[in-house]
């Protein structure tokens, strides 16, 4: 492309992206997406034209707050000059694939091909404070979970919570709401951390209707150690046991089977033609006699 064709694309980029910011508070109403960091997501283009195959019309916006807007894909192509151009793509009805998504990609999706389809992609996060805390050591650590957002989003003790392996609500939990930053809402929970007690945390952000609409569960905050031998030792240890004894009693079995079929055929084999019988009394008595050669025996 020279520099001539170049200069038009920038404008007319320029022109759409003024548009679009001018249109940011008249628009559609976004459709809300809930994801976890490392997930991949599909934001779809609302019908795709069956005779656009290759989204030659389609170009798709992203803003990351109200006064900032970019193209991330203009007729149907890739920007290469985004920053997550290698994790983006379109399929075949004009979607726009997101993979391995984080915090940063939290924002408003815009689709522009005939009717505008607005998007705002949400991300749940959860992390440790310090992060860099000795997992082996026990003492208290600070979990943290915030849900990123475009537009405001309520954050209250109902919204954004954490509970423990039986759905209880932990009490403790402080809140925080960071409006400067993609409306962050966090909320901040310090537990205690024992070795050998492996707990799991769940963070879980509800909506104004109750509805969980995503969770996200904390890792195990420590390794496991010989008092916690985990499910391997615990699990796999007494199976592999078993195995063993029922092959060393199936070894022993066949070994007590070969030995008796040994003797019942000793014990079946007929005697030798050149046998003498000798009865004395109740006594019963048998003797081999060696066969003579031939050119010895009587005639």
């Amino acid at each position: 492309m020279d520099r001539e064709a170049e200069l038009v694309r920038e404008l007319e980029l320029d022109d759409i992206i003024q548009e679009e910011d001018d249109a940011a508070g008249i628009s559609a109403e976004s459709i809300y997406i809930y994801k976890t960091p490392g997930q991949d997501v599909i934001l779809p283009c609302g019908t795709a034209s069956r005779s656009d195959s290759t989204c030659s019309i389609v170009t798709w916006f992203y803003s990351r707050d109200s006064s900032d807007t970019i193209a991330e894909v203009y007729k149907g192509n890739v920007e290469k000059t985004s920053s997550r151009a290698a994790r983006l793509s379109l399929d075949s009805s004009c979607s726009l694939i997101i993979n391995n998504i984080t915090a940063e990609d939290t924002g408003l999706y815009t689709c522009r091909q005939k009717d505008d389809v607005n998007q705002e992609l949400r991300v749940l996060t959860t992390s440790s404070s310090p992060p860099d805390a000795d997992p082996k050591r026990d003492g208290d650590v600070t979990i943290l979970c915030s849900l990123s957002s475009y537009n405001y989003v309520r954050c209250q003790r109902s919204n954004i919570r954490w509970v423990n392996e039986t759905g209880a609500v932990l009490p403790g939990q402080r809140f925080r709401h960071n409006i400067l930053r993609h409306f962050d809402c966090t909320s901040v929970l310090t537990v205690k951390r024992q070795s050998g007690h492996n707990r799991r945390y769940t963070c879980q952000f509800v909506d104004d209707q109750g509805k969980v609409r995503i969770k996200a569960d904390y890792p195990p905050v420590f390794t496991r150690g010989k008092s916690d031998p985990g499910p391997t030792d615990s699990t796999d240890w007494p199976l592999s046991s078993v195995m063993l004894a029922l092959r060393i009693g199936a070894l022993i079995l066949m070994t007590v089977i070969t030995v008796l079929i040994i003797r019942y055929r000793c014990y079946k084999k007929p005697l030798d033609r050149d046998v003498i019988v000798r009865m004395s009394g109740d006594e019963v008595s048998y003797e081999n006699v060696e066969p003579r050669p031939a050119t010895t025996r009587l005639r």
